[in-house]
């Protein structure tokens, strides 16, 4: 037992110096050695809109030309791509999120850094382009020039729709292509003049795929073949959609968020975070003791891993996910109440102190366990992974719900674990 409790103390101390690295401020990415390890420590945690400031967009799309079952598909392949031109020009930590009523479809666009409004404009406010081009057969001309593919009159508004499909032959994931009448006329003309070569599937001027021609295709229809998780397949077809289901989107709304609010709320929510973590460390030394100062080693284990956990994932922090780790330190506060508590109660009735102590945490276990498994489920829901449109889809309640959920999750091991080591080495009554 006792060697035991000596590795996982040295466990502790390991992770708490690692995370300690990792916190350290600075302006600078930098890496560690640890003998075969290798930490690298990133510059500082990610800002959302409301903190760093930037532009904030809403677009509506016209859904008017598009079919009734492909709209919601029309959707996702408007937000795609507008997420892949994002990244494409280097905007970090932009988020775009849909909302849909049963009369509107709208796309919201949030631009940390950006605040120039018309560069945001420019960047998203454009109907995507989808081409198919074909190998240059002037290999010196592409060379010098540097067009190795050649744009045809196919384009997007000649492809119906894309889909994901299985091969009946090898069950793996396939991207289907299906045109109108005058695309089928086209496709035809250049797969039969490219057999054995490469037709090059560009959107907005970026190549997505270079499937190569095994035959010619006559009939409209076409598969692309790759060796595709499923995944990916969906990804290939969601960016052919994005060209072969155009929507125009409208701007709606428009406005600057000023980074100036964002550092006076950062600075208050700190300064009131330092004040209700110092007084919780009082308490808790006052009423428990020595028990509460190894409680309060504990938290601020806590805290340590929780700022190394939001820099490495990297969580994008905002005003309400600071509120949601204020939150999750007096869940981990409680947590420890609950077995101090429930160990007084094993001492009264007259066990000894190395009993008491395991018994406490044993059997308040189930009451911690209970109250956060209910506080997950509710993140959860808040943050809705999934994207349900009868749920949350704001990136602020989601920042709230994935710093609560980090915490509680810290919480349980510094709770059960941290605590648990430092009273079974250091506490003697």
């Amino acid at each position: 037992m006792r060697k035991n409790k000596k590795l996982v103390l040295g466990f502790i101390i390991f992770i708490t110096f690692i995370a300690a690295i990792i916190d350290l401020p600075g302006n600078f990415e930098t890496t560690f050695s640890l003998g075969p390890l290798k930490i690298k420590r990133p510059a500082e945690v990610k800002k959302g809109l409301d903190l760093q400031g930037g532009t904030h967009l809403v677009f509506s799309a016209d859904m008017t030309g598009i079919a009734e079952e492909n709209k919601e598909e029309a959707l996702l392949a408007a937000q795609k791509n507008i997420e892949k031109r994002i990244n494409f020009y280097g905007v970090s930590e932009a988020t775009v999120q849909t909302a849909k009523t049963p009369d509107d479809y709208r796309l919201i666009v949030e631009l940390p850094g950006v605040k120039d409004i018309n560069q945001a404009i420019d960047l998203v406010g454009q109907t995507a382009l989808l081409e198919f081009r074909t190998e240059n057969p002037n290999k010196e001309e592409a060379s010098k020039s540097g067009e190795i593919f050649l744009k045809t009159d196919l384009t997007g508004k000649d492809l119906k729709r894309s889909f994901v499909d299985f091969d009946r032959n090898t069950g793996s994931p396939v991207v289907g292509l299906e045109f109108n009448e005058e695309g089928t006329k086209k496709f035809a003309e250049i797969t039969k003049n490219n057999v054995g070569k490469i037709v090059a599937i560009f959107l907005d001027g970026i190549p997505i795929s270079l499937p190569r021609v095994e035959e010619p295709i006559t009939e409209g229809h076409a598969i692309i073949r790759g060796s595709f998780n499923l995944s990916e397949a969906k990804n290939l077809s969601i960016q052919l959609n994005a060209g072969a289901l155009p929507v125009p989107i409208k701007l709606i709304e428009q406005r600057n968020v000023g980074a100036t609010l964002g550092e006076e709320s950062v600075q208050k929510s700190i300064r009131a975070g330092v004040i209700g973590l110092g007084l919780i460390m009082l308490f808790m030394w006052a009423y428990y003791g020595k028990l509460g100062l190894l409680a309060d080693c504990a938290l601020i284990i806590y805290g340590l891993l929780t700022l190394a956990l939001y820099k490495i994932i990297p969580v994008t922090l905002t005003l309400p996910g600071i509120a949601g780790f204020l939150l999750s330190v007096g869940m981990a506060v409680d947590s420890n109440i609950l077995i101090f508590e429930r160990i007084k109660e094993e001492k009264r009735t007259g066990k000894p102190l190395p009993v008491a102590l395991e018994l406490g945490f044993g059997r308040a276990w189930d009451s911690i366990r209970d109250a956060n498994i209910c506080t997950l489920i509710t993140a959860f829901i808040l943050y809705n992974p999934f994207n349900w449109n009868f749920l949350n889809v704001s990136g602020m309640i989601r920042g709230f719900a994935l710093t609560l959920a980090l915490g509680i999750a810290i919480s349980l091991f510094t709770g059960i674990v941290v605590t648990r080591t430092l009273i079974r080495v250091f506490y003697r009554g």
